[in-house]
């Protein structure tokens, strides 16, 4: 039986690529949410206090559906809660995420201080070599 000529992603079996966990989608949005400058300076202002999305697009030179389509990406990533109040949609910051991320960031830390004791440990050495 032959194979359907169709691109190499076609027979790539799906156990090279696992399906992700729940957290480990949470992660994926939460990291792509603050891959972006401008979403970074919103959480940055909501840091501050909640506030209409008309004062959070105050200080950047772009629509407002523009600014809207940036917290819709927060909203979804759960960093930030919308909540309206007739026309006016009011924001907030849900740090959840974040504390999420930063324990997933953490787990690595021992492994960053094991290179960077062994880069120590080499620096040393060759600055001996070069006193001797």
């Amino acid at each position: 039986m032959s194979m359907p000529k169709r691109g190499f992603h076609h027979y790539v079996p799906n156990l090279y690529f696992p399906r992700k966990t729940g957290s480990q989608t949470n992660l994926d949005a939460t990291f792509s949410a603050l891959s972006d400058p401008t979403r970074r300076a919103i959480l940055e202002e909501l840091t501050k206090g909640e506030s209409s999305v008309t004062e959070l697009a105050r200080p950047f030179n772009m629509s407002l559906p523009a600014i809207s389509k940036h917290l819709g990406i927060l909203e979804k990533a759960g960093l930030l809660t919308r909540e309206k109040a007739g026309r006016i949609h009011r924001c907030r910051i849900d740090a959840t995420p974040l504390i999420t991320a930063a324990s997933w960031i953490a787990k690595y830390r021992p492994v960053w201080e094991k290179q960077l004791d062994t880069l120590a440990e080499y620096l040393d050495s060759t600055k001996s070599r070069k006193a001797k």
